[in-house]
């Protein structure tokens, strides 16, 4: 049960293990899981950087800011973050397959790819400063706000040059980029330009500066991580020298990529749309606690973007030499790691999630239901995001029909939940909770669906499940439930969290990780600490 299998379904469906024998594939699968082991130890530091980081933000932004505030800066994020994914073009992934194929210089592939989002980039910054209303479908916001738009380019650019070193296996960048720059430089900015409109007076423009600081901060933390990413981004591949761009290759790649980035889109929106529906039928403020329980929950999302840089090269490797097998291996195996880990996080913030949300606000407690089912449909998605990881490169058009019936149901859910709430007269955080309950519903449908579809391509059986996952989850929770009841709310973070996590971790080792799990948590001889 500790070692992930990939069994074969029949002997016609596994062409690519016919040809390869037993020894050989082995010795491929062992090389990959150490590769994503390693890329996984890297950007699991980071995922604590970014927890320690993310978290003195919602502090400011939920105690100095409030709670109204921080709902309509969520919404306006919305709109750019979708502007953003949008500008990339399904590159963020794309680009290790146009690496791994085209025989050009690597630095004149990546030119096209950033010639292509800046040529979309531009007119989309343009419309939304000029009609703001999508962001801000309330009509109150400042002069200071449209200023927004300027984080489209620079986000859709970070996320092709981290995806673009990341094929090199250069992860250090994106937690450099993503887990320390960006989120502290937030944190830093949001203080900085509060401390501004308090002390500059009720005159003048020093005021609607501080008003508008979640705004400003995040445009200057955006383009802090894309310095950080060109810099090593250049250092890597260099200057694409003797490169021009040609329309009708720009048009072709926008063409090509024309799939996997509507499938980022609708993969993006099943994580936002639940924050849009919720826009329209409740106020900002609940908005805004509902934005905090979301960003408390998507904690445990960072951990699939550990693996997810490194997946990708590593598939389209195997898929170019036939290695199907091996692919199923590093599916199973890395679809256990990210599972296993977003539940025991899921459980040592879900259980005292009162005292967590309380440490924001105590206006933002309300949210304890929400926050539960967000979390647990982080655990669901986690089969869904590893069979996505290889199916966007198998079956790209399956993939996308997958991702838009997804949203589509999500869609639904979302708006039965908010009219049967509304119609029951529930309040407004009965109706956020629906929305995340509509989410957890969507995310477990897909994950069935597309583990199985992965497994029908490749041959062999795709699981990522374990029994050792429930029993150490039956352990966290009843120690999670004496936490609750017999410890205050200030014993519940401080001791609670980490007995809760350790206990879990404890019998997850002892019985479900074998030789091959264990490879996350050791270094190899000549590897460089993160």
């Amino acid at each position: 049960m500790s070692q992930p299998v990939a069994l074969p379904l029949t002997d016609a469906a596994a062409p690519g293990a016919a040809s390869s024998s037993g020894a050989a594939l082995d010795e491929v699968v062992n090389r990959d899981l150490n590769t994503l082991a390693k890329g996984g130890r890297t950007n699991f530091f980071g995922f604590l950087l970014r927890l320690a980081a993310r978290l003195p933000f919602l502090f400011i932004a939920g105690r100095l800011y409030g709670a109204d505030a921080l709902g309509r800066f969520a919404s306006a994020l919305v709109v750019i973050e979708l502007a953003s994914q949008l500008c990339t073009l399904g590159q963020k992934r794309g680009i290790a397959q146009r690496l791994s194929d085209d025989d050009r210089d690597a630095a004149h592939v990546i030119a096209d790819g950033v010639v292509l989002t800046v040529l979309i980039a531009v007119p989309v910054t343009l419309g939304l400063f000029l009609f703001p209303w999508p962001m801000f479908p309330s009509g109150e916001f400042s002069a200071w706000d449209r200023w927004l738009v300027m984080a489209i380019a620079p986000t859709a650019l970070t996320d092709i040059a981290l995806a673009a070193l990341a094929y090199r296996f250069d992860v250090g960048a994106t937690v450099r980029a993503r887990s320390v720059i960006e989120p502290w430089t937030l944190s830093i900015a949001a203080g900085v330009f509060w401390a501004a409109g308090k002390w500059g007076g009720t005159q003048g423009w020093w005021t609607h500066l501080g008003a508008s600081g979640l705004t400003l901060s995040y445009v200057v933390s955006v383009s802090a991580a894309m310095v950080s990413a060109v810099v090593p981004l250049l250092r890597s591949y260099g200057l694409p020298l003797d490169w021009t761009p040609h329309p009708l290759r720009i048009g072709r790649l926008a063409l090509n990529t024309m799939p996997l980035a509507v499938a980022d889109a609708v993969e993006w929106g099943t994580r936002r749309i639940d924050i849009a529906i919720l826009g329209m039928f409740a106020t900002p403020t609940s908005v805004g606690v509902y934005y905090v329980a979301q960003q408390v929950a998507s904690l445990p999302q960072k951990l699939k973007t550990s693996f997810e840089p490194i997946l990708g090269p590593v598939i389209t490797r195997n898929l170019k030499e036939g290695n199907l097998e091996a692919i199923a291996r590093q599916v199973c195996q890395v679809g256990f790691w990210i599972t296993a880990a977003q539940a025991g996080i899921a459980l040592a913030l879900g259980i005292p999630g009162d005292g967590v949300l309380g440490l924001v606000g105590p206006q933002f407690t309300g949210g304890m239901l929400a926050l539960a089912f967000l979390l647990g449909a982080e655990v669901c998605a986690a089969p869904a995001v590893v069979s996505e990881a290889a199916l966007i490169y198998i079956a790209p058009l399956r993939n996308l029909w997958l991702s838009l019936a997804t949203i589509g149901l999500q869609a639904i859910f979302t708006l039965a939940g908010m009219l049967i709430s509304g119609g029951f007269y529930f309040d407004e955080m009965d109706q956020a909770a629906s929305a995340a309950g509509a989410l957890m519903v969507t995310l477990s449908i897909a994950s069935l669906v597309k583990s199985r579809l992965l497994q029908w391509h490749l041959g062999y059986k795709v699981e990522t499940l374990r029994w050792s996952l429930f029993a150490a989850a039956v352990a966290a929770g009843a120690l999670g439930w004496a936490v609750v009841r017999f410890l205050p709310e200030w014993a519940q973070i401080a001791l609670g969290i980490p007995a809760i996590l350790g206990l879990y971790c404890l019998v997850i080792w002892r019985l479900g990780f074998g030789p091959a799990d264990r490879l996350l948590f050791r270094r190899q001889k000549g590897e460089q600490a993160a």
